[in-house]
């Protein structure tokens, strides 16, 4: 259920419908704006919808919410949210380019790469340090070690760190050390996590799930919200179809759908989605042509040699030449580039 409040509704009144609800055991969700504040609703429903809340002073509304996720909803927060971290920002306007290798390898590695995309105009740094693998013997990741390197490589170069965290167990090693905590594709539906980093102070960035609905990952997002977390952002990087030229198939139209139904930045991860080099480039120019916030691109200083990724993994020049052709998108219709300040 949402509540909206009357323009310039006051603080007593507002607090007065806060108050009932609470006495009805539902939790108030406030989304304050200039003129008007929505209350997002969430409890019992048929307590909540037996409350008499039109009849409260500063009431102008009562909207019954259908869906399966509210605080994600446009309906609760009609503008976009910004995610802000050491001064890069995703949403409202704001572009990020999250840019870094899939795995950590080596110091020299991690070092050189980062300092190859801040060179070209990344927002943010991302890297593996721990890996989730099909193959139990395939390569996994560094764990802590690469996770300290990947921290110092974002501090040497000025840009926030983005990275995996793979276990509910690991949350707070991981927090200590990255900027932004993903939950990648695997994990999108791990609800204890979810729970878990919805009560965390740092920003998530929720992926979308191999076979996940829309739905499907706004709810998931939902968890996040109602844990208090407010700072998500979401990723389409692909869903699996029957298609297998391609690594999975980038769905734009999700992004543009997103982009309507929930005021939560939408990034997109052509890099995964695609699976080929080659595709990375055109991919990236059409999702920032379907309203996606930002990008999350791999990088990789020697992709033959990589040990996870490689073929689709962008060598420094082509991440320079990528982000040299994007320019005009991103600063068409008043966009910007969201850089550390």
């Amino acid at each position: 259920m949402l509540v909206i409040m009357r323009d310039h509704a006051t603080k007593d009144q507002i607090d007065h419908v806060v108050n009932n609800l609470h006495e009805a055991g539902a939790e108030a969700h406030l989304s304050p704006g200039e003129v008007k504040t929505i209350i997002g609703v969430i409890g019992d429903r048929e307590v909540i919808y037996s409350l008499e809340l039109e009849g409260l002073p500063g009431v102008e509304q009562v909207i019954r919410v259908l869906k399966p996720y509210k605080l994600v909803s446009r309906d609760f927060h009609p503008e976009d949210t910004v995610v802000t971290v050491k001064g890069s920002a995703i949403g409202g306007g704001a572009i990020a380019v999250i840019a870094g290798p899939c795995s950590i390898e080596s110091e020299d590695q991690v070092m050189r790469t980062a300092e190859a995309v801040r060179s070209a105009g990344a927002t943010m740094l991302r890297g593996g340090a721990y890996k989730p693998r099909t193959s139990p013997y395939a390569f996994q990741g560094m764990g802590e070690e690469g996770l300290l390197l990947l921290a110092e490589a974002g501090r040497r170069v000025g840009l926030p760190v983005v990275t995996e965290v793979l276990d509910v167990r690991d949350a707070e090693k991981v927090a200590a050390h990255a900027d932004i905590l993903q939950v990648g594709a695997r994990n999108m539906q791990n609800f204890m996590m979810l729970d878990e980093l919805g009560k965390m102070d740092k920003p998530i960035l929720l992926k979308r799930g191999l076979s996940a609905t829309i739905e499907e990952l706004l709810s998931a997002a939902e968890y996040i919200l109602k844990g208090g977390n407010r700072d998500v952002i979401l990723c389409e990087r692909g869903i699996r179809t029957f298609e297998t030229y391609t690594r999975n198939t980038l769905d734009l139209a999700a992004v543009a759908a997103l982009k309507q139904l929930t005021h939560l930045p939408v990034i997109a991860d052509p890099s995964h989605a695609t699976g080929r080099r080659d595709l990375v480039a055109p991919m990236c120019r059409a999702a920032l042509a379907a309203g996606a916030d930002g990008l999350m691109v791999e990088v990789h200083i020697d992709p033959e040699h990589a040990r996870c990724d490689g073929p689709q993994s962008l060598t420094p020049a082509d991440f320079s030449t990528l982000m040299r052709g994007i320019t005009s998108l991103v600063t068409f219709d008043g966009h910007h580039w969201g850089l550390p300040s």
